[in-house]
Formats: C-alpha cells, sequence, structure tokens
C-alpha cells in the first residue's frame, strides 16, 4: 500500500467510517531490524474510546491505538468476483481467468442448498443447523442479514438450541467481501468465541473444467453414495459406526437441488477416486474429491471434475464453487491449475465454555 504516492500522508477516516473497508498504517516504534511503520487492510469494525478495531479477510482482529495512526483511508470494497484476472491484462501480458459473478451471499444461500442439514431453525435471517455432528457446515449457524434480537440474546438462545441438541454452539463467519461479516466476527472475538477451520470459497467458469481429452467413460456417476463411496470419503469413516450415524451423513450428502455422486472403479477391484456434485441453477457445488492413496498421480481427480462438470453443464450450469480448507496445500494448488480463484473466505467461530452468556 502506498500512501505518499501524491501527497503526503494523512489520517482521512473518523469514526463515521466504522463498517467500511480500511487501510491504515501505524506507527511501530521500530528498532534494530524492525519496521518503524505497519500496514493492515479490512473492515473498521470498532472506533471507541481511542483504539481502532479492523477485521481483516481471514477473520482476525487487529486492535490500533489512535495515537499510533500516521494514515488512514477508505478502500473500494472488494468486487463481487475472483481477485485474480479483475484487471484488464496490458499488452503483451497473458489473460489471466475471471471467476463468475456473484455475491458471497448468493454464494453462502446455494452453498447451504447444496449441503443442507438435517434440522433447521431461524432466529430472524438466521438459519441454525443441526445434523447429529455429522460436519461443520450442517451443525453451525448460518448469519445472513439480521437475527432480529440483539447479539446477546442471539449468542443466548443459541447456545440452548445447540445444548438441547448436544452439540456445540457454533457461528459461520464470512470474510472478505462487501456483503460479509466482518463485524460480527470482531463481536464474537470480544466475547471469547474462538475462531477456527479457516476456509476458502473459489469459484471458476464451469466450460473449461468438462474441456479435456480426459476418457470420462471411466467414472460413473449415481444419485446415490454406495458403500465403497462412503469408505473412500474421508469424513464418513466414523459417520459408518452406527446405523443412525449413516443415515445422517447420507440425508446431508443425497440432499440438494440435483445431486450427483463420481466413482472410478480401481484396478485391484476397489474404489479408486470419488466426487460430489449439486446443480442448482447456474451453480455447479463440487464437494468430496477423494482419491485413493494407491491410485494417485494418475490425473483421477482431472478426471472426476471433468465428469462431473460435464453432468453439470446438461443440466444447464455455467458456474462452478468449491470449498478448501486453507491449510490444505495441494488442494488449494490443484484447483489454482483447474482455474479456480478466491471468491471469500469463512471460518467458524464456537463459544468458550460457559462464556457465551
Amino acid at each position: 500500500m502506498e500512501f505518499l504516492a501524491g501527497g503526503r500522508a494523512e489520517v482521512r477516516i473518523t469514526r463515521s467510517d466504522v463498517g467500511k473497508r480500511v487501510s491504515v498504517r501505524r506507527l511501530t516504534g521500530g528498532g534494530a531490524g524492525v519496521p518503524a511503520f505497519t500496514d493492515a487492510v479490512g473492515v473498521l469494525t470498532s472506533w471507541d474510546q481511542g483504539v481502532l478495531s479492523i477485521t481483516r479477510r481471514s477473520g482476525e482482529t487487529v486492535r490500533i491505538e489512535e495515537s499510533s495512526l500516521v494514515a488512514g483511508k477508505v478502500v473500494p470494497d472488494r468486487p463481487a468476483t475472483a481477485r485474480h484476472g479483475a484487471a484488464r491484462p496490458s499488452s503483451g501480458e497473458p489473460s489471466r481467468r475471471r471467476g463468475p459473478a456473484a455475491t458471497a451471499r448468493e454464494l453462502q444461500t446455494v452453498a447451504a442448498r447444496g449441503w443442507p442439514a438435517v434440522e433447521t431453525a431461524h432466529l430472524g435471517e438466521w438459519t441454525l443447523r443441526a445434523s447429529g455432528g455429522f460436519t461443520r457446515r450442517a451443525n453451525s449457524v448460518l448469519p445472513l442479514g439480521d437475527p432480529g434480537v440483539p447479539l446477546e440474546v442471539a449468542l443466548e438462545r443459541i447456545g440452548q438450541w445447540y445444548d438441547e441438541r448436544g452439540l456445540p454452539p457454533v457461528i459461520m463467519v464470512a470474510t472478505g467481501q462487501a456483503d460479509t461479516d466482518e463485524r460480527l466476527a470482531a463481536e464474537l472475538a470480544e466475547r471469547g468465541w474462538t475462531a477456527e477451520r479457516h476456509t476458502t470459497v473459489r469459484i471458476a467458469a464451469l466450460a473449461p473444467l468438462a474441456d479435456t481429452d480426459a476418457d470420462t467413460s471411466r467414472v460413473t456417476l449415481s444419485r446415490e453414495p454406495g458403500a465403497d463411496w462412503l469408505a473412500l470419503y474421508n469424513r464418513t469413516g466414523e459417520a459408518t459406526a452406527s446405523e443412525e450415524a449413516t443415515r445422517i451423513a447420507r440425508q446431508v450428502l443425497t440432499g440438494g437441488p440435483s445431486v450427483w455422486f463420481a466413482t472410478v472403479p480401481g484396478a485391484d477391484g476397489g474404489t479408486a477416486a470419488i466426487g460430489r456434485l449439486v446443480v442448482d441453477g447456474r451453480w455447479a457445488g463440487f464437494a468430496a474429491l477423494e482419491v485413493a492413496p494407491a491410485a494417485r498421480r494418475q490425473g483421477l481427480a482431472t478426471l472426476v471434475m471433468a465428469a462431473l462438470a460435464e453432468r453439470a453443464l446438461e443440466e444447464g450450469a455455467s458456474a462452478a464453487y468449491l470449498q478448501v480448507e486453507t491449510d490444505n496445500a495441494d488442494a488449494l494448488a490443484f484447483y489454482d491449475r483447474l482455474g479456480f480463484t478466491e471468491h471469500h473466505g469463512y471460518h467458524y467461530r464456537r463459544a468458550r465454555p460457559g462464556g457465551r452468556r
């Protein structure tokens, strides 16, 4: 970031800018080998008693003493497309792929329909979801809009609802776009709700995923996951421990507008690779992509993606999305190669035992 270009450094933000995305520079004191200044970019979530709180895209909140500010300005919200390729390349530069236009709320809504919880309840515009503990997405609050009551009351009701189901109170918090939840992230952090499972939502044009020379006839598509499919999927290992757990897992996995399960048989008669697709209007959601250890480095993940993309195109979809945890470097690199770009992020906030009320 450059504050000095075209003029002197100055603080051009005030308390009235709370809720806006800002860029600030503060004095750190410096010292041997330590920069004298540090920068922060994020949503200005509060400015009280001489302290600014800025929540970054990761959901981390930085507290800055007002007296240490040397420069600050409001910056435009991130566009509702993938960051990579947003600018037109100059002459001679290679073109970069642009993701489809979408708001974070649109993607959150579509993703929720594509991975539906077994049980839901509404608190204003927030949705409480429970599925016997099978996956965090299906056992967390989706806070779209206003809960209709003060936050303290909402958290109390959330705690009671999840307590009744033997589940921890968890809220999914999106960050990184104009319509995401940085202020909620900061308020939960102040109340001791811990952050976990940081995830990036990635999007891409759908057609290029199917435009390969791979022989997709090797991939079997079905409406239900078979036992071999469930055995390879890493999130259902514990879910098959009882009939009830298996029922819940199947209900979540098969839920959604139009769901398909891909299976690639292995040379040994087992299952070499799997994947899941849900088609919802223009969106094709990809998940549960797994390759058996003995079958890796054979292009099977790309093959499964291509077969599922072909089916999604046949059903009228044009855009793709998926979710990857930010510490999964191999998966992030793979989806980069396929042309997926980051749209926004989310993480979960879990109530500290005894500390949510």
